[in-house]
């Protein structure tokens, strides 16, 4: 008795010793768990109205330091691409800026929309984008829309005409464009 006694004993301190230092702290009773970045736009109608709140992602590529980085959010709703793109001109959440995340679209408007053409969307910019970053502002609109599974290639437009963009190797096209033109500027996971 005393055998089995002992054993249980040295099991329950092998226990608590092995959970002690798992890393995971002990708490009195349960706590509420950060949700994740939730986007919500109620105005924008939606085709697919059987998913669970936050059951869509968003992606949308920001900038860390000089790179180019995929960050997904959680949606309700797939989001259109008009709602995307306003989310990524929108910038980082707090919380993304927090984790080192900029835009080289911040504080510019000259993106004044976009519709999508038989898988090519078409952004319409207005106005100078004359910027040390032009590159990386480029970049992130088309590796975002480039990211929706109804885009194949982005193309931009001024005026009505096509526009002369940099790809990432500082060369200029009206081309449409797709994150190919782009991948040496995109931080690898």
């Amino acid at each position: 008795m005393r055998r089995a006694l002992a054993a249980t004993v040295a099991g329950m301190l092998l226990t608590g010793m092995l959970l002690s230092g798992c890393g995971v702290p002990t708490e009195s009773g349960p706590r509420p768990l950060e949700p994740s970045v939730h986007v919500a736009n109620p105005d924008t109608p939606t085709a697919d109205t059987s998913l669970p709140p936050g059951a869509a992602v968003e992606k949308l590529y920001l900038v860390r330091g000089n790179q180019l980085v995929g960050v997904e959010r959680r949606v309700d709703r797939p989001p259109t691409l008009e709602r995307q793109l306003a989310d990524l001109l929108a910038g980082p959440t707090e919380r993304e800026q927090d984790g080192g995340y900029g835009s080289a679209l911040a504080g510019t408007d000259f993106i004044l929309g976009a519709q999508l053409e038989s898988g090519t969307a078409v952004v319409t910019v207005g106005g100078t984008t004359i910027r040390n970053d032009e590159v990386l502002a480029y970049g992130q609109v088309v590796c975002t829309l480039a990211a929706r599974d109804d885009v194949d290639r982005v193309r931009f437009v001024q005026d009505g005409q096509p526009l002369e963009v940099p790809r990432a190797d500082g060369s200029l096209t009206s081309d449409p464009l797709t994150s190919a033109d782009y991948v040496t500027l995109m931080a690898v996971r």
